[in-house]
């Protein structure tokens, strides 16, 4: 495992590196890509086996028989949270955001409001509008330069037309890892309302050294009635063109309706994503994730440093992810000063932080999921371009 080495992703049909001019005026040959959530690092040996055996093959039919891919999933949830899960709770979707998709379809009706807590991950607002049903943006408190939950704030915004709330656990764009009383007040907010906790624990693996992660159902075991959890392995092995999610609903009720959708939809999975993720979920991929995790912290420290170098900018405290939280705010320059340095001078495409929701309109989320030179090389121009604030 190789974290140093450059691959070259550019002319191969990547979102990240060749959508970047078109987005952004970013050149590709003298640009830096640091917005999608991607990482640039290759996925364990042993997904890269799984997928040679089956060219090797060369027959791609129907996919059957999921049992292996099933116990992986459980075997992984036990051995790195602690958490049993029932394989008859586990369905397979294209994605985490279709997963959400289609559980917003299965809970909730067209004019009901989904909550959620701001600034995040910004698909949520997006299949929600899309589903016609309305967004409630509870926006997080910012207390010591972190994200808080403001439970007081956000009873008293409730209506009674609220059906879910999404909680993004860890959290995206913050990189919060929420705590057991945190994760609590969660679990008795949706009492307190009557909601659908819909639990998007994608980061869940990506858990930086000093903070520790509570899967939902052990936080609050009492509300698997009204719990629906969201994991994958794209996010923590880097598979993300895969679109393989597993959605866990550990109660048989909303079993049965998510199964509803999921067969009107008439969805079934990718051979090749659940090869990936059952070559991913193994003690190979374990010992592949820690040493991620420790390369990850040090590109943590070494971008965080520069940040907090340049007058004017401040870097969220990152607990978990590879997606720094940058506020500008501090530098009294405007958003289009702001990207003008960033994006034109210093050649660095970010995702803007006001498609997060409320509060984020002053920050830019940079993806340090890359080798050392080049976080060091986006470091460089940063100082660079804002050298005449220091």
């Amino acid at each position: 495992m190789n974290f140093d080495e450059r691959i070259d992703r550019i002319g191969t049909h990547c979102d990240k590196w060749d959508m970047m001019e078109t987005l952004f005026d970013v050149p590709r040959g003298k640009g830096l890509a640091m917005w999608v959530a991607d990482m640039e690092f290759r996925p364990p040996a042993s997904v890269q086996r799984a997928l040679e055996e089956m060219v090797a093959h060369g027959v791609y039919g129907y996919f059957g028989d999921d049992a292996d891919y099933l116990a992986a999933i459980c075997w992984w949830m036990k051995n790195r949270h602690g958490w049993e899960v029932d394989p008859k709770a586990i369905f397979t979707t294209h994605g985490i955001v279709n997963g959400v998709a289609l559980a917003i379809e299965a809970f909730s009706e067209v004019g009901d409001g989904v909550v959620l807590t701001t600034p995040v991950y910004h698909a949520f607002a997006r299949i929600t509008k899309a589903a016609g049903r309305e967004v409630v943006e509870c926006q997080l408190a910012l207390n010591g330069g972190r994200y808080e939950m403001d439970f007081d704030a956000w009873d008293a915004q409730m209506t009674g037309r609220e059906a879910i709330f999404i909680l993004c656990s860890p959290h995206n764009p913050g990189g919060r890892v929420w705590t057991q009383s945190e994760l609590r007040g969660v679990a008795d907010f949706c009492k307190r309302h009557d909601l659908i906790l819909i639990s998007d624990e994608i980061h869940h693996d990506l858990v930086l050294p000093g903070a520790t992660h509570i899967a939902m159902p052990l936080a609050a075991p009492d509300i698997e009635d009204r719990l629906v959890m969201m994991t994958a392995t794209t996010k923590t092995f880097n598979l993300a063109g895969g679109h393989i999610g597993n959605v866990i609903v550990p109660d048989p009720d909303l079993r049965r309706k998510f199964r509803a959708r999921i067969q009107a939809q008439g969805i079934s999975p990718n051979s090749f994503a659940v090869a990936m993720a059952t070559a991913a979920y193994t003690p190979e991929g374990a010992e592949w994730v820690d040493a991620l995790m420790a390369y990850l912290d040090r590109n943590r420290r070494l971008f965080d440093e520069t940040i907090a170098s340049i007058p004017g900018l401040v870097s969220m405290p990152l607990e978990a992810t590879y997606l720094a939280w940058v506020d500008f705010s501090g530098t009294g320059l405007t958003l289009q000063q702001m990207l003008d340095r960033v994006e034109r001078q210093a050649g660095i495409a970010t995702s803007y932080g006001n498609i997060f929701g409320k509060g984020g309109e002053t920050y830019l989320r940079f993806n340090i999921g890359a080798p050392r030179a080049q976080i060091e090389d986006a470091c460089a121009r940063l100082r660079d371009v804002f050298s005449d604030l220091q």
